[in-house]
């Protein structure tokens, strides 16, 4: 269970705060329990979420101590590709949606070296791909930035100058 002022990793979402918990009252007088969770990078969403959600994954960001530790695992991360395009459309939206920060980097990677492989061929990465890889991208960034106390944008510099050589 969440607490008011946690910061969560909300599904596909990203980085929302518990702002409130709430009681609602529905017509039988069954009484259920929300979370209420303010989306940080956008002033205006705010999602009420049944705290015994069991359809979109909720989860704690990481502490420091564990981005750091992922930062540095990182040049050793293993890669997940799947030659077949559509099994591996499906299985990279997969892992989208269980919001696993280390299967995040691992997808993020595995797209990345395809990507700069293709261009060495002078082919063109898949547009699927790319779009996946931006998803991904968008999540750890927004994690890594909120933990870390800077903007989404600078995460990318900020793991580059941390990641062991």
């Amino acid at each position: 269970m969440f607490k008011v002022n946690d910061y969560i990793m909300y599904g596909m979402t990203g980085v929302c705060q518990v702002v409130d918990i709430t009681k609602e009252s529905f017509i039988d007088n069954l009484q259920k329990e929300y979370y209420v969770l303010k989306y940080i990078y956008s002033n205006d969403t705010i999602i009420k979420i049944p705290t015994d959600n069991k359809k979109v994954p909720m989860r704690k960001i990481l502490s420091k101590g564990e981005v750091a530790t992922l930062i540095n695992s990182m040049p050793n991360s293993e890669t997940i590709w799947i030659d077949d395009d559509r099994k591996r459309n499906e299985e990279f939206k997969s892992i989208l949606k269980t919001g696993d920060i280390e299967n995040l980097v691992k997808l993020i990677r595995s797209i990345y070296l395809d990507k700069e492989y293709k261009k060495s061929i002078g082919k063109k990465s898949y547009k699927v791909d790319e779009e996946i890889m931006q998803t991904a991208e968008r999540l750890l960034n927004e994690e890594f930035a909120t933990i870390l106390n800077i903007s989404p944008n600078e995460v990318a510099t900020y793991i580059s100058s941390h990641i062991p050589q």
